[in-house]
């Protein structure tokens, strides 16, 4: 059954989805915002893979020490990962039920269509909500992307069929690498999702020389820029978190960056 959903509003976005009978959809825990009374709602460690009791894990107790095991690792991924440890799910019990979701940040939302033959990545914390046939993982940008990436050592990947929708900061641009001459540079915190065989690296700014260490030091990027390749659809977002942060901060008269940009910014805490 196809995932019946519509976008609305304009700086923070919402979902509302609609659900037939005995449809569930689920979310990561803190993007609920409302449902219809005839609409369940349970909250699992487990995502809809795995260690989902919906799936089973087999009879007896190997079955039940199986799908333990399995929800074990799926929380302790999340949680290296900082992602939320819970899910919840949303079903409809008594006809059609309507449940409301929301990203944490003013900006866009977007409903994403699996068809089973690619998968999708998108930054850590983008996921809101999907139908319970997407599968739910954590992908480790592992080596030296990760340790100089920043934002892009963790991604969530979804696979399966379905309809999955994500959430980022100010305004959304589609790109496709392919058409920039099969590769683009953008800030880290910029990216919000892109398709399978789009390939994501992290490269330095300049060199450790004059202009790199200028770059660096007054661009306010910091030392490193995502590196996205291939021929594939990209999201980006307007707004990055880190901007929102100092924009806040300077607000409150609590500016530790002054006039020299990302790389000698200093977090208040």
């Amino acid at each position: 059954m196809t995932l019946q959903q519509e976008i609305v509003g304009n700086a923070m976005q919402m979902a509302v989805v609609n659900l037939g009978l005995g449809q569930t959809v689920y979310c990561e825990a803190g993007k609920f915002l409302f449902k219809t009374t005839n609409v369940t709602m349970e909250t699992r460690l487990s995502g809809p893979s795995g260690g989902d009791r919906q799936q089973g894990g087999g009879a007896g107790v190997g079955g039940m020490l199986r799908q333990a095991v399995g929800t074990a690792m799926q929380a302790g991924q999340r949680a290296l990962a900082g992602e939320s440890l819970a899910f919840q799910y949303f079903t409809s019990t008594g006809g059609e039920g309507t449940v409301g979701f929301a990203g944490v940040l003013p900006g866009e939302m977007r409903a994403l269509e699996l068809d089973g033959t690619r998968a999708w990545f998108a930054e850590k914390d983008a996921f809101v909500a999907a139908e319970s046939s997407v599968r739910f993982g954590i992908a480790f940008q592992g080596g030296r992307t990760g340790r100089s990436g920043g934002e892009g050592f963790v991604l969530e990947k979804f696979t399966g069929h379905g309809t999955v929708i994500i959430a980022g900061a100010g305004n959304f641009i589609d790109l496709n690498p392919a058409d920039f001459g099969g590769r683009i540079e953008v800030d880290t915190g910029c990216v919000v999702a892109f398709e399978e065989g789009i390939q994501y690296g992290v490269q330095r700014i300049g060199g450790l020389n004059r202009q790199g260490l200028m770059n660096a030091a007054f661009g306010g990027e910091g030392l490193s820029l995502a590196t996205l390749e291939g021929d594939g659809q990209v999201i980006l977002q307007s707004l990055t978190i880190e901007s929102l942060a100092n924009a806040l901060r300077k607000a409150q008269g609590g500016d530790k960056q002054g006039p020299t940009g990302g790389l000698f910014s200093s977090d208040v805490g």
